[in-house]
């Protein structure tokens, strides 16, 4: 049989930057920089490779990304300094947050080094950057100290099932939940918390380990976040009827371990948040599908080769890279983020929920493991 071969081209392309955009002569960044709804920049997500070392059916199903699919070249990614140049330029645009992501991103070697570049930038009012990692935790145990040391402030850890059959089934790779818990436990003891872990709910695959999740995360200083299951890209197969409600994970729970509501602890959050009546914590219900939140969405997304991406479910992202490899001075590669951003319109998750069932279709969105989630 002949080997199945992803058209990367097809998912990256390169949405133009808004045509009459000029590229010198505007006014300085003021930290207040709102796109066309009237959404602030806040929050920059910057993919640091597109490989992971998991091969999940919800975003890099191993039919698609076997061992001949063709990843990014390294001289294609942004170097670290790259990288730090357009975060600096972002921070002054008003973003706070930076979240490493993937892919993988304790997958990039001495990724450590950019977290320790990123420390030392400063928000449009001189306050210290928020600086965050998503990770599968695979390598976590071994990473955890150095990133602390470096300056990272928190991870997020990916798990979408504490039974070890289940999990080995759902990475398929046959890695053991045993080693991820293991790296959760590193991680709280050099202090990168408080600690998120996020499951990905999938009807039918991983439904009946909700409550098991909670159970186990109960607790232990752990916030535990369910994901509606997404139709991020377009080699997830993903269906309506595969998606199980954040109101029914909800139920499940409170029927078990009774919650109450928590007020939002910032703008823009992503995650509903609840709290288990008898103090042990809390949980988050991440509800893109059922309930849309686009309406104070604050995040732009970096790909690792330099795409702004200005939605998770964007089919173009806008070629930051070329600006800098062409010799652009930080005046035009800030005008360029102010045009791109300034014009950004994207709320997909309203509108998916006007659509037909099978809208969309036709057009390849990008995928999850390019620029993270």
């Amino acid at each position: 049989m002949a080997d199945k071969v992803f058209p990367i081209a097809d998912l990256r392309r390169t949405a133009p930057l808004p045509a009459s955009l000029p590229l010198t002569g505007l006014a300085a960044p003021n930290g207040l920089l709102a796109d066309a709804l009237g959404r602030p920049l806040r929050d920059l997500r910057i993919s640091v490779t597109d490989r992971c070392n998991f091969r999940c059916a919800y975003c890099m199903p191993k039919e698609v990304f076997g061992r001949d699919h063709r990843f990014l070249p390294q001289e294609a990614l942004l170097s670290f300094e790259e990288t730090t140049r357009l975060a600096r330029l972002f921070a002054a645009h008003g973003v706070r947050k930076l979240r490493l992501t993937g892919g993988e991103p304790l997958l990039r070697k001495h990724v450590e080094r950019l977290v320790a570049m990123l420390a030392e930038l400063r928000s449009a009012d001189g306050e210290p950057m928020d600086i965050t990692l998503t990770t599968n935790a695979s390598l976590l145990a071994r990473k955890a100290q150095a990133l602390k040391d470096a300056g990272l402030q928190r991870v997020t850890v990916s798990l979408d099932a504490i039974d070890d059959a289940v999990f080995r089934r759902m990475n398929d790779v046959d890695f053991a939940v045993a080693d991820v818990l293991a790296g959760i436990e590193a991680a709280q003891r050099v202090g990168l918390g408080p600690i998120k872990v996020n499951m990905v709910v999938r009807r039918g695959t991983n439904d009946h380990e909700i409550v098991p999740m909670a159970r186990h995360f109960r607790g232990s200083g752990v916030v535990l976040r369910f994901i509606e299951y997404m139709d991020v890209g377009s080699t997830n197969g993903w269906r309506m009827d595969h998606v199980l409600p954040s109101a029914e994970v909800l139920a499940r729970i409170d029927a078990v371990h009774p919650l109450e509501p928590l007020a939002p602890s910032q703008t823009g959050e992503t995650a509903e948040r609840w709290r288990y009546r008898d103090g042990a914590g809390e949980i988050g219900l991440i509800s893109s599908v059922t309930q849309a939140f686009c309406g104070d969405c604050n995040r732009a997304r970096l790909s690792t080769e330099g795409k702004l991406f200005l939605c998770l479910f964007a089919s173009r992202g806008h070629d930051l890279r070329a600006l800098l490899r062409g010799g652009a001075s930080d005046e035009q590669l800030s005008a360029a983020i102010a045009g791109a951003w300034g014009a950004r319109e994207d709320q997909y998750s309203v509108l998916r929920a006007q659509m037909p069932a099978d809208a969309g279709a036709a057009e390849r969105k990008v995928e999850m493991h390019y620029i993270g989630g």
